[in-house]
């Protein structure tokens, strides 16, 4: 595996975001950056934490800080994960493998794709920290649960479900033209039966004929001993119901603004989901990461760690696995720094009076 140096001039995450472009080009860059229909709620990601301010705490004693803690039974050293995303060979030759040496380099989780473009259990062998499979429930149940058993075997420690994607309309990629390359696809899926075809007037209809419904959730809940989240909870109700069918965990997800748009952020969407579940179990959120000062957001209004996806899409396009580490490390680094600045020694100090509410 060749390693790609990081380039000059790269001392932030956001850097990273316009060499990655020039590297991947604008066919792959329409997939990555794009959101649905406007991109308000792609844009809204970024916003709501820049609307957020910081109290900043003075000579606290930061004797034993660290930013570890437990989640779902493993002991991580940092609240940072690398969310799930499709087709990384689209971004570099080496893959998802890259992205895991990446991931394991920084000792941060990593959440595989079931659209990867490298098979599941190759991508788990780099792994120096239990992965995570996400799922997207098949037309075919049958291969939805022989993927489950492939995780399984291949020690995968959670499943993540993804639950707010049966269908979207995404004009930036559409006015591209995207198409995948030849010889990129989604592996783990081959011999998965298609959809059935629309039927009826409506092509959208149609097509979710065969999408999942919570009845799924109870059935895949009991046929795992896997913790098993949910991804692209947006509302307290439905974080509700998500407990109620067993998930392990909640990730409050708009899917980086990709599906529907004009949702809010998900940080805006955070506090009254966090109130609704009151602890009973983790929350987590993905969406708009940026600076380790939107980590520390993030925890201050109720989630216990964050997931970051385009950001490592754009480490691993400029610089394969050193820049998915360099990326993470960023990160890590600023939410350190922050919980210093406001005088957090670990994470669970860092709570709602960390925000500033105004006069």
């Amino acid at each position: 595996m060749a390693f790609t140096p990081i380039p000059d001039g790269i001392v932030c995450v956001p850097d990273y975001e316009q060499p990655a472009r020039q590297r991947m080009g604008e066919n792959a860059w329409a997939y990555v950056g794009g959101g649905a229909a406007d991109e308000v709620t792609l844009r809204e990601n970024l916003v709501g934490f820049e609307r957020l301010r910081l109290n900043a705490r003075v000579l606290v004693s930061m004797r034993e800080a660290h930013t570890r803690l437990r989640l779902l039974g493993q002991d991580l050293e940092h609240p940072i994960l690398v969310a799930p995303s499709a087709f990384h060979r689209l971004l570099h030759q080496d893959g998802e493998v890259a992205t895991m040496l990446g991931a394991s380099a920084t000792r941060s989780a990593m959440v595989v794709s079931a659209q990867a473009s490298l098979p599941i259990e190759a991508i788990a062998a780099q792994a120096k920290v239990g992965p995570w499979f996400q799922l997207y429930i098949q037309p075919d149940r049958g291969f939805t649960l022989a993927l489950v058993r492939r995780a399984e075997a291949a020690g995968y420690a959670a499943l993540v479900v993804t639950v707010d994607a049966p269908i979207s309309l995404r004009n930036r990629e559409q006015r591209a033209g995207f198409r995948l390359p030849p010889g990129i696809e989604a592996v783990n899926l081959r011999g998965a039966a298609p959809p059935p075809p629309p039927e009826g007037e409506s092509e959208i209809f149609g097509a979710v004929q065969a999408a999942a419904n919570w009845d799924d959730i109870g059935t895949l809940r009991a046929a795992t001993r896997l913790p098993l989240l949910l991804k692209g909870i947006m509302v307290p109700e439905d974080a509700e119901r998500a407990i109620g069918a067993g998930a392990d965990g909640i990730i409050v997800s708009n899917h980086g603004g990709r599906v529907l748009d004009t949702q809010p952020a998900t940080i805006d969407a955070l506090p009254a989901i966090a109130r609704q579940v009151a602890g009973r179990v983790p929350v987590l959120l993905d969406g708009g990461i940026r600076r380790g000062t939107d980590v520390l957001k993030a925890r201050a209004l109720g989630a216990q760690a964050v997931l970051v996806g385009r950001p490592v899409l754009h480490g691993l396009a400029v610089a394969g696995a050193m820049g998915v580490a360099h990326v993470l490390k960023l990160l890590r680094t600023e939410l350190e720094a922050a919980m210093v600045q406001t005088g957090c020694p670990t994470l669970d100090a860092i709570g709602p009076e960390v925000i500033w509410r105004g006069p």
